[in-house]
């Protein structure tokens, strides 16, 4: 009843406009590097003032779920995720963009993204208030081994090469530790800089070791030939593709729904996590990181599902679970709305209205997703002597645009030359960004967790437990199967 009432609001032309103007904001937020969803949220947050509170959270949560399809765009045609997230997309996507396959890539990203953003939303309407009072029971021990369990995937990201993508795991770690301490505010390895008592931001680090490691490498190999003439030949997934990948979309929509409920584990290790189930379930691992169309589906049905699971805990406890619902909070406040359990029974009006703009907003990026492609496509087409500089500027104005810091610029750079060195030496850069992200929620927790209850704590509560025991199994399984094979061989 209350579904049908937010749907009657919804359909009027004028929330209509405002969820086109959202996914369209959303996607432009996605694809460009530097702004991710979080901050594509912020930016349109002053101008909902004078809304009235549902159009605005209509607006708001319209950018939300568009803004993760969108970083999906650039990792697919050149290699520069424009969100977090979007960095697992790119491991498939721009293999199949090299393979002259850019629409593979495009269409499947599209549909897991919709899919993935109806699944998430469906389980926000129907379970949200019994997953939020399991969510905020989670102990920071179940915290750490999450973080833990997620580490584990860089032995898929590595292949053969699981050791290389240890060590790169590591660095990110490593890089992750540079700041102020989380827990006694000490500075760490700031060397007396006050550039460095944040540490290195993530979208900075990320454009270096993505977008301007490829241009580097790219150069360094002389590679300026355009496939201009080729562009018509570029062939889209067809319905038995598609129908082929229903499993692995849908295991994945409930992966990224299920890691989005808890508050600060968001889209990027739900991204992670089920590229790594996916690899380990699939008949054909062996096309994982060379242009799977189960990879791009993977990544993005399960973050695009994470937006309804973070909005699980906001709306019915008023706890953040990612930077966007963070930003979310704030307008909520702005419009004397107070997130939790009293939301839904004094506003259930805002509330069915924003899970009825949800459903709709999957629909329209749907539509201009379809339309819009075939443009996203002919990026591919612009000559490499036009598109390497335009990419660098780019990559230089989106590092700025996060904290408007030239350091970022500088680090920008720095990261890209060591992700061009890595990249000379075969080790994976992915690792990196995922040591960089879980880095933070790992260290925190771990150490909240034994001022709790001391080490043993990992061991005695069940859950963190089992996800211990299923990181161990994780991380071991792949290397004793390279062992095995080595073995075989000689």
């Amino acid at each position: 009843m209350n579904l049908g009432q937010g749907f009657s609001f919804v359909l009027g032309w004028q929330p209509i406009l405002f969820i086109v103007m959202g996914v369209i904001m959303g996607i432009l937020a996605g694809a460009m590097p530097g702004l991710s969803p979080s901050m594509g949220v912020a930016l349109l947050v002053p101008f909902t003032y004078a809304m009235s509170p549902t159009l605005a959270l209509i607006l708001l949560v319209s950018i939300y779920i568009s803004a993760n399809y969108g970083g999906s765009i650039t990792a697919v045609t050149i290699n520069a995720p424009g969100t977090p997230s979007a960095v697992v997309t790119s491991f498939d996507g721009y293999e199949l963009t090299k393979q002259n396959k850019p629409g593979m890539g495009l269409g499947v990203s599209l549909i897991s993204s919709t899919i993935g953003g109806f699944v998430g939303t469906i389980i926000l309407i129907l379970f949200s208030v019994q997953l939020a009072k399991i969510a905020v029971k989670f102990h920071p021990a179940e915290y750490f081994a999450l973080a833990i369990f997620g580490l584990t995937t860089v032995a898929t990201l590595g292949g053969k090469n699981w050791l290389k993508a240890f060590v790169a795991a590591i660095f990110g770690l490593l890089i992750n530790t540079i700041g102020i301490d989380p827990i006694s505010g000490v500075s760490r390895f700031t060397f007396g800089s006050v550039h460095l008592y944040d540490g290195f931001s993530l979208i900075p680090a990320l454009i270096g070791l993505f977008a301007l490691s490829e241009i580097f490498r790219q150069l360094e190999e002389q590679n300026f030939k355009s496939k201009k003439a080729e562009l018509g030949k570029t062939r889209w997934p067809s319905i038995l593709e598609y129908w082929k990948l229903k499993f692995t979309i849908l295991r994945s929509s409930l992966i990224g729904t299920i890691i989005g409920i808890f508050p600060g584990a968001g889209a990027t290790i739900a991204a992670f996590i089920s590229y790594d189930v996916a690899k380990r379930t699939s008949k054909e691992s062996k096309k994982f990181g060379k242009g799977s169309l189960e990879g791009v589906a993977s990544a993005e049905a399960a973050n695009s599902s994470s937006v309804g699971g973070a909005l699980v805990p906001l709306l019915t406890l008023g706890i953040p679970g990612s930077a966007s619902t963070a930003v979310l909070i704030g307008a909520l406040m702005i419009h004397d709305l107070t997130p939790g359990p009293q939301l839904f029974q004094n506003n259930p009006n805002i509330i069915y209205g924003i899970f009825a703009s949800l459903l709709v907003a999957n629909l329209v990026m749907l539509v201009l997703g379809l339309f819009g492609s075939r443009l996203w496509v002919k990026v591919t087409a612009i000559p490499k002597k036009i598109l390497y500089p335009l990419i660098f500027t780019v990559s230089i104005i989106g590092s700025f645009a996060v904290r408007y810091s030239f350091f970022d610029i500088i680090a920008c750079l720095g990261f890209g030359i060591f992700g061009w060195i890595l990249r000379r030496y075969k080790y994976p850069v992915a690792p990196i960004v995922l040591g960089i992200v879980l880095g933070n929620i790992a260290e925190t927790n771990f150490r909240r967790a034994v001022m709790m209850g001391g080490y043993n704590i990992f061991f005695t509560r069940p859950i963190s437990l089992i996800l211990i025991l299923l990181a161990l199994i994780s991380f071991g399984w792949p290397i004793l199967q390279t062992k095995i094979i080595k073995s075989n061989k000689s």
